[in-house]
């Protein structure tokens, strides 16, 4: 399923972003301060490096086919979604980044942020597939979405994240809890019968 050009038990830990530069069950929430100035920007793996090797970077849903999209996520763990639903999520989505492998013409690494436009926002979904990660691809996604926010001159960006990958994000800029601030996610208890 292809989609038309689009513009544009939680255990908590809140990080900090010094240096500009997400995942799913048992997150992470992860609050982003920016201090950085997105124009100084240098990414760990250049735009034409990305190139010379196959990948496509990619900043709208133009050619991005859902159905690979959810096959990495499923090979990541995260659960199998609702095309029609990620697709209203993209819809809502004010900056995203895919970087599709040009042998396969799929997507293999993805990353994508909600927010209000102006002070804030969230990074969702950051996945790589499991057979291209250790490539730089999870770098590339994170620092070029992070970029694209700062430009649009929003600097409190926050993400969620399992526990296992937060040693990726602390590279990256990302300080734990900074100022004891935490982050909380809303968990409704089941009724028993």
């Amino acid at each position: 399923m292809l989609l038309p050009a689009i513009n544009s038990a939680p255990f908590s830990c809140s990080v900090r972003l010094t240096n500009p530069i997400s995942v799913y069950s048992r997150n992470v929430a992860v609050a982003v301060s920016a201090q950085a100035s997105p124009a100084n920007s240098s990414y760990s793996v250049s735009d034409k490096d990305l190139e010379s090797r196959g990948f496509m970077l990619h900043r709208t849903v133009s050619d991005l086919n859902l159905d690979h999209l959810n096959s990495v996520f499923a090979a990541v763990g995260f659960p199998k979604r609702d095309p029609d639903k990620i697709r209203i999520a993209l819809e809502n989505t004010d900056a995203l980044l895919w970087i599709q492998y040009s042998k396969t013409q799929r997507p293999v690494a993805f990353a994508r942020a909600t927010g209000d436009g102006v002070f804030n926002a969230i990074i969702w979904d950051v996945v790589v597939d499991p057979s291209f990660q250790g490539l730089g691809l999870g770098k590339a996604v994170i620092e070029r979405i992070i970029e694209d926010l700062l430009r649009k001159g929003i600097s409190n960006i926050a993400l969620y994240s399992e526990p296992r990958v937060l040693g990726f994000y602390r590279p990256l800029g990302f300080v734990a809890d900074p100022d004891g601030i935490r982050g909380m996610v809303y968990s409704r208890k089941k009724k028993k019968n």
